[in-house]
């Protein structure tokens, strides 16, 4: 993966992508609390650049692996929150815990998308975003208004910051799936990954 990653964007981008490896090899079987590997995660990610789909990947809107993310360097907020995702995945915690939430961001008059991790089913989630560094409760986050959600499985229309309500599979989001079907195609074009390939 990390030679693939150094012929396409170069040797730079391989040191950040063998940097996210490391990471997850080495917080994906220890103790740290899920709290802190969400800190983790954001704080890794978050130093990549913001840089706009039709710069980038010359089309309009493009949901990057967090691959393709690490090897530009950058993306935008799809590709943060996905490679956000992915990665709390792999550190062991459940999907049923996270949600990439696409929101307004009143601020900015924009949509956008985060990342939301429910501590119990009923919990007020904590939001991930590239917009502010800290991990803040959705109701301090007054500036996003929360739109749909999805995970692995399942799709939700938000009610205010509330849980939402399923209506129905993920697969419904035609982006989601292409990004779903690449991720995968990576990983069994490289199915045993190595620090030093």
């Amino acid at each position: 993966m990390v030679k693939r990653v150094e012929l396409v964007y170069g040797i730079r981008a391989a040191k950040r992508v063998r940097s996210w490896r490391t990471m997850v090899m080495e917080h994906q079987d220890n103790i740290l609390k899920e709290t802190e590997k969400l800190k983790l995660v954001n704080s890794f990610f978050n130093r990549m650049y913001f840089i706009d789909d039709i710069k980038l990947w010359q089309r309009k809107d493009y949901w990057s692996t967090p691959t393709e993310f690490l090897g530009a360097a950058g993306g935008d907020c799809e590709d943060f929150s996905i490679a956000k995702y992915y990665t709390l995945l792999e550190l062991g915690i459940p999907d049923e815990k996270i949600r990439l939430v696409y929101v307004k961001a009143l601020n900015y008059n924009i949509f956008h998308m985060v990342v939301a991790y429910y501590e119990t089913p009923s919990a007020i989630p904590v939001i991930l975003d590239n917009l502010m560094t800290d991990i803040r409760l959705a109701t301090a986050r007054k500036d996003l208004v929360p739109i749909y959600s999805f995970n692995g499985s399942h799709l939700w229309l938000m009610k205010a910051r509330a849980q939402g309500e399923m209506v129905g599979e993920a697969t419904r989001l035609g982006l989601w799936n292409d990004v779903r079907n690449r991720i995968t195609s990576e990983r069994l074009a490289q199915p045993i990954i190595k620090l030093d390939d």
